[in-house]
This record gives structure tokens, sequence and C-alpha cells, in this order.
């Protein structure tokens, strides 16, 4: 308890009593037990999610041994159908060093059986979501897919243990620091704390949405009066507010009206006011 650290004394008998006194106040902080079968799947997943970063960095390392020989890559995607013709073409016609040839050789190699590796563990989270309710409803959010769904189903857990979506947003990291002294407020960045890959994913969630969506709106709306990091994060705070009601109730009514309808009550409410 970092609020007793001033303390000259320490021992356990004082220890005991402070914590004894924290308890009877209500204001002893509890952290949740995630049970085997939440343990487990986010073992799976936090697995799959860390294939998936072996395998991005052996991209990149590939991206770096063209840059020493000076190849251009002219494709988007050096992984993709004209992406692996221009490797195969290098190989295949010796134009690069041997080493250099030899270790993009190895890495494409690594990366298929990392390939291979993330498909079993995604086989695998998506056997043991099959039948979970949340799973399916998470993924009828516009920019959540089967893999984002999975990250945040794990993650979060039982959803019951929040009572608000703010509380989840808030276990989640995505809450700007609040500091406050007489008439002087201060909000910084966000806390950042809780679980770094439910943070990622939602806000990757929200990162290339349309603007046709309701959070892709909203991302834009904010991102016209701030910069758009921080649109970006009040989208993704959104969108988690939306997985919150996905999990618990299995169905986000704030959804189902299109933007534009906002968007006309909103130009209403404004002519009215």
């Amino acid at each position: 308890m970092k609020a007793f650290e001033y303390r000259r004394v320490k021992n356990d008998e004082r220890d005991a009593a402070d914590l004894a006194d924290l308890l009877r106040m209500g204001r002893l902080p509890e952290a949740w037990i995630a049970p085997p079968a939440t343990r487990e799947l986010r073992e799976l997943v936090r697995h799959r999610a860390k294939l998936v970063g072996l395998r991005s960095h052996c991209k990149a390392e590939v991206h770096a041994v063209l840059a020493k020989c000076g190849v251009t890559v002219s494709m988007s995607d050096l992984f993709g159908v004209d992406g692996t013709a221009l490797l195969d073409r290098l190989r295949d016609s010796a134009q690069l060093p041997a080493p250099y040839a030899a270790r993009i050789g190895s890495l494409r190699r690594v990366m298929d059986g990392l390939e291979f590796e993330i498909e079993h563990a995604a086989g695998m989270v998506r056997g043991r979501l099959a039948l979970h309710p949340g799973y399916a409803a998470v993924q009828r959010i516009p920019g959540i897919g089967p893999t984002l769904a999975a990250v945040l189903v794990a993650e979060i857990g039982d959803i019951d243990r929040f009572d608000r979506p703010e509380q989840l947003t808030c276990w989640a990291g995505l809450t700007p620091t609040h500091r406050e002294s007489d008439a002087h407020v201060h909000r910084g960045r966000i806390t950042k704390q809780g679980s770094r890959l439910a943070r990622w994913a939602v806000v990757e969630s929200v990162q290339i949405l349309p603007a046709t969506t309701v959070v892709g709106q909203f991302r834009d709306r904010v991102a016209a009066r701030r910069r758009h990091n921080i649109a970006v994060v009040a989208a993704a705070r959104r969108q988690l507010e939306y997985v919150f009601y996905a999990l618990r109730d299995h169905h986000v009514r704030a959804l189902d009206a299109q933007p534009h309808q906002h968007t006309q009550r909103h130009h209403q409410h404004t002519d009215a006011a």
C-alpha cells in the first residue's frame, strides 16, 4: 500500500492493523483472480499474439536485408502474391550475395513455421469460444473481427465484475490521469494500466473504421477539434464501452441507429438550443 510508505515504524503488527482499518472502511483494494478456464484461454490468446509479433519481426528483418542490398520494394505488401514472386526471383536469379540470400531464405522458412503455429493456436481459440454468446456479440461491433474479439473476451474475463462501462475503460487504462488541487484541474495522458493486449485490441479496431460507422464518425468529429491520436484513443474508449454491453447484454442498442440519424438528432438539438 503506497499510502503507508511515509511511516517510520513498519512491522507486521502495524501492517495488519492498517489493513484491518482499510477493510473495515471498505477501502482495501481487491484483485480479481481469473478462473482456470479463463486463464487457459488467455494463455492461448497471448501465445498467438506473441507468435504474430515474432512473425512481424522476421518480416522487418527481410525488409532490412533488401534495403542493405539496394533492392527497391515497389509493392505495398512484400509478403503478398507480388512480393513473394519478387523474393522468388531474387532467390532463383542469384542477384543477392550468398549470405544475404541465405538469411532471407532462413527468415522465410521461420515465417512458414510461425504461420502454421499461429493458425493452430487460432483454431484452438475458436474451438473454446464456439459457444460463447459474448464472443459472437462482440464481433457484431464494426471493426472487431474474430481475432480481436477473442483477445477482448479472454483479457476481460467475467464482465459481471464491472458495474458500469466506465469501470471497464478504467481497468483497460484508457482513461486520462486526473490531478486536482483547489481550483486547478489537470488531466494528462491515459493511465495505460490493466491489460496491454486489450488496450491494443480496441485501439486497433478503430484505426481504419469508415466514417459511415457510429464510432468512426465520433473519431473524425474529435479529430477535427483535437489531434488524431487523441481522437483514436477517445474512439477506442467508446468502442470498449460497446464491448461492455455486448458481453453483458449480448446486444449493443447504441449501434442499432444509423450515424446520420444521430447527426440529424444532434442538429435538431442544436437548433432548438
